[in-house]
């Protein structure tokens, strides 16, 4: 099997998708605003919302190209017609760059692509009317939408909540008699993520994470700055985690998988302004095959509850992941490794290539990522950034070449000011709500996203493709130089996709060919 030969050009700051798919349009176009930045936003209310539409097949000899831009294209679509090269016709002219797609080296397999349900998302959504909030969530989730099937959820509150809190806040229950969830559990998070199951054709998975326990299990007494776990607290804290999983289950929502901590290193930090856990390495390892494997097996999750461990940036993966994956005692309670996204530009992404190499059995998620958080407060949220878009795309392109299976965004909506959070850490993100007006802004980011989404689901297959350079037989994706970046799928269905994301200052002509 091979990729479809053919010829397009990249215009600058170009995203855009070569499928052997296309989809039906629906809803509205995109209500395009200015708000002063590189770009525009899509404003969305109760009436009106662009929404992509359906997939469809295209007829044989076809192939679709999706395009969102800088310029204002948000999803456009034109179907062509497969060029029918031979050998002589497929060398490069002059000018052209070529992307070789190899649809026969199948690497990871994809888990899909989504955000988290947080308090500061589920008040924002429910600060609008009943129609605009779901308009916003059919935008997410919805066949019509961009076809989000992974989700996260804070166990417990987050920075991204109005207090901090927990489910077991009577001190010393260490046989967690009074466990409950909160009501921001039964007000926001849980009501939303139900209506995205019913919006959503595809199976939604929902992975759980812990920022803190109950602050009496903790050495420093407090939500946040420098503690960790009491020593004794080690089983009741894998307790309390089995506790959540079973309770959203009860309430109709089944947890795909936990993480073991959100940030473990975080709780070494005395000035560490919101809910943090400290675990070295060697703790973390231990506590998972002593207390929380025994509890999740002792539950009879073990067969359907996927454990993963790091839920931190790859800066610190390769170390404090070893631990816990050279253990096999530890190690066969897990599933996968998480990894946050803000400090990729430190380290490499060869990193996960090791992880990949040393643990194939474990799998790559990218668990939390997000704009703003290291602007200037008066640039937390940028309404219309398409700088922050690219930098979506180019991160999931990259993740997706070097083994990552899925990629979750951090919150699923934020206010104009990029909140609450009772920390003041905000940040951006791909729905900015305007409560005011009733209306709520689809950001760049939130196009970047839905070219994967809407497009990878779960169950495709990542395939080897290859940038070649002009005049360069050595060309690698991975090349910062680069201003042309690929990742290659092939779906369950037998769609083949190919996204391009185009940084550079010029259009380019590119060449898709199979290798």
């Amino acid at each position: 099997m091979r990729f479809p030969h053919c010829s397009i050009v990249v215009s600058t700051a170009t995203l855009l998708l070569l499928a052997s798919l296309c989809f039906q349009a629906s809803g509205d176009p995109c209500s395009a605003r200015s708000f002063g930045q590189d770009s525009v936003v899509c404003v969305c209310d109760a009436q009106r919302c662009d929404l992509p539409g359906r997939l469809t097949f295209p007829d044989p000899g076809h192939f679709t190209v999706v395009t969102s831009s800088r310029d204002g294209l948000r999803f456009h679509v034109d179907t062509k017609e497969v060029d029918d090269m031979g050998e002589e016709e497929a060398e490069d002219p002059k000018g052209t760059t070529t992307i070789e797609v190899d649809l026969e080296d199948r690497r990871q397999v994809m888990v899909g692509f989504g955000a988290a349900f947080t308090d500061a998302s589920g008040i924002n959504l429910a600060a609008l009317s009943p129609g605009a909030r779901e308009m916003a969530l059919r935008s997410y989730f919805s066949p019509e939408g961009i076809e989000y099937e992974l989700s996260r959820v804070p166990i417990g509150s987050c920075d991204f909540s109005v207090k901090p809190y927990s489910y077991a806040e009577v001190e010393g229950d260490v046989e967690l008699e009074h466990f409950k969830l909160a009501k921001e559990d039964l007000l926001y998070k849980i009501p939303q993520l139900r209506r995205a199951q019913e919006l959503s054709e595809r199976p939604l998975r929902v992975v759980g994470s812990p920022w803190s326990p109950p602050t009496w299990m903790k050495t420093n007494g407090k939500h946040n700055e420098s503690g960790q776990l009491i020593r004794e607290m080690w089983r009741p804290w894998a307790d309390y985690l089995v506790r959540f999983v079973k309770a959203y289950e009860e309430e109709g929502i089944p947890i795909w998988g936990i993480t073991t901590q959100n940030d473990p290193l975080s709780g070494f930090d005395p000035n560490y302004k919101w809910n943090s856990l400290g675990w070295t390495d060697e703790d973390m390892r231990d506590w998972i095959k002593e207390s929380l494997g025994p509890a999740v097996e002792e539950a009879g999750l073990q067969d359907r509850l996927r454990v993963m461990i790091h839920d931190q940036d790859r800066i610190q993966l390769s170390w404090h992941s070893h631990a816990t994956l050279q253990d096999p005692d530890a190690a066969r309670y897990v599933s996968g490794v998480a990894v946050h996204w803000y400090a990729d530009t430190q380290v490499g992404p060869k990193v996960l290539d090791e992880i990949h190499d040393s643990f194939p059995d474990k799998f790559l998620l990218y668990s939390e990522a997000c704009t703003g958080f290291d602007a200037p407060d008066d640039e937390k949220v940028l309404l219309g950034s398409w700088a922050r878009a690219e930098s979506y795309a180019k991160n999931i392109i990259e993740g997706a070449n070097h083994w990552v299976t899925g990629w979750l965004d951090w919150n699923l909506a934020l206010d104009t000011t990029g909140g609450p959070n009772w920390a003041g850490n905000r940040v951006d993100a791909p729905v900015i709500v305007n409560a005011t007006a009733d209306e709520f802004y689809k950001q760049p980011m939130f196009y970047a996203l839905g070219h994967f989404s809407k497009f990878v689901p779960a169950g495709s297959v990542h395939v080897t493709s290859r940038v070649v350079k002009d005049g360069d037989d050595d060309g690698d994706e991975g090349d910062d130089e680069v201003d042309l970046h690929a990742a290659a799928f092939t779906r369950a269905d037998g769609g083949n996709v190919l996204i391009l994301l185009n940084t550079g200052r010029a259009s380019r002509r590119v060449r898709v060919r199979g290798a």
